[in-house]
């Protein structure tokens, strides 16, 4: 349907938008990667993070969910936010890991309450759909509304919960 087009585009969008902004921990290059896993291996979020996103993303050889899955974890359990909603999306997509939609709320809520406006995303739109969570209108709509109060642009959270209602997927 029209709404589920315009989220998965959405998505997508935010996929690639949210991979570029917060890749700088280390570079592609294969001498700042070996620099990149010492600091990994010995603990550093921000390094477990990008190594996530270089596995990910297939920037070593081929992609490899498993280890992206495995880096972004450390990174996650840690406290660290972006590591958090993409193990969110692994989960929500089964990237690397059996599809999982209580699980991704889970690291969705965790990144979403320190203001990941893609997991706030996200998070309404489990809501939403009652995926991996209890269907919720009312939650859907604050977390919609949450994610677009950090620009002041309310035009697309509108929009969802427009169209959110005007599909009767009420409780």
């Amino acid at each position: 349907n029209k709404m589920k087009c315009l989220q998965n585009i959405c998505f997508v969008f935010c996929l690639i938008t949210v991979q570029g902004v917060y890749a700088d921990t280390c570079t592609n290059e294969v001498a700042d990667l070996s620099t990149c896993l010492i600091k990994a291996q010995k603990g550093n979020a921000k390094a477990q993070y990008h190594l996530g996103w270089i596995y990910r993303q297939g920037k070593v050889a081929s992609k490899d969910y498993n280890k992206a899955v495995e880096w972004y974890g450390k990174a996650a359990d840690q406290g660290h936010t972006q590591a958090q909603t993409w193990l969110g999306v692994m989960y929500e997509l089964g990237w690397g890991v059996k599809e999982n939609n209580q699980l991704a709320a889970q690291w969705y809520r965790k990144a979403a309450n320190h203001d990941d406006t893609l997991a706030q995303l996200r998070l309404a739109l489990l809501y939403s759909q009652g995926k991996g969570v209890a269907k919720n209108l009312k939650e859907a709509e604050k977390w919609y509304l949450r994610s677009a109060s950090y620009d002041g642009d309310y035009t697309y959270a509108k929009k969802m919960i427009k169209e959110m209602y005007a599909e009767g997927k009420g409780d």
